[in-house]
């Protein structure tokens, strides 16, 4: 087995996401992910099995590059616990996945690419599920208002939001956005 160097593999598995982003998943290959991360070709089919193994790879470091940093969530216990901090903390969301546009895009495109390949949508499935049940018992053990089915409500609305504001920014305006996200808590948490 070939000793890998794991900084080049996490780089392969972002460019990778930048490829899913850019040209689907379709246009995700060895030879592409190598141009995306300038590497010798070759160099990425030495890191993965297989496209499979690249597509799941990719699904998974995406939630890792989505993750909050320890001061964002250090942050988000402070203040009170009320309606206005679950806004500000859906902004601060809206915000911060917006900010990694390729790497949502490129999860877009696995999800629909899971829906051929049964290992990525169980690894998917598997990961949004974590993910949905962290952000759950986050919300209830930091004392926010609402319980686990007003975070799932969060979680579908704020989602579908963050696909406007990357595929079609035009739909809603900046400040739209900051008037949806404060009135769809208010209607959450009346």
């Amino acid at each position: 087995m070939v000793r890998q160097n794991l900084a080049r593999r996490a780089a392969l598995i972002d460019a990778a996401i930048e490829v899913l982003a850019v040209e689907g998943a379709r246009g995700l290959t060895f030879r592409a992910v190598d141009a995306r991360a300038e590497v010798p070709t070759g160099t990425a089919s030495n890191y993965f099995a297989s496209r499979d193994d690249l597509l799941t790879q990719a699904g998974g470091r995406i939630y890792e590059r989505l993750q909050p940093d320890a001061q964002t969530i250090a942050a988000s216990l402070a203040g009170p616990r009320d309606r206005e901090r679950v806004v500000q903390l859906m902004i601060e969301l809206v915000d911060r996945i917006s900010a990694f546009r390729s790497g949502y895009l490129a999860l877009l495109e696995l999800r629909l690419e899971a829906t051929r390949r049964p290992e990525l949508r169980a690894v998917l499935t598997e990961r949004i599920r974590a993910d949905v049940q962290a952000n759950i018992d986050y919300h209830l053990e930091s004392g926010l208002p609402g319980d686990a089915t007003t975070v799932v409500v969060l979680y579908l609305a704020m989602n579908w939001l963050v696909v406007e504001r990357l595929t079609l920014p035009d739909v809603f305006g900046e400040d739209q956005v900051k008037d949806l996200v404060t009135r769809t808590v208010e209607r959450i948490l009346p």
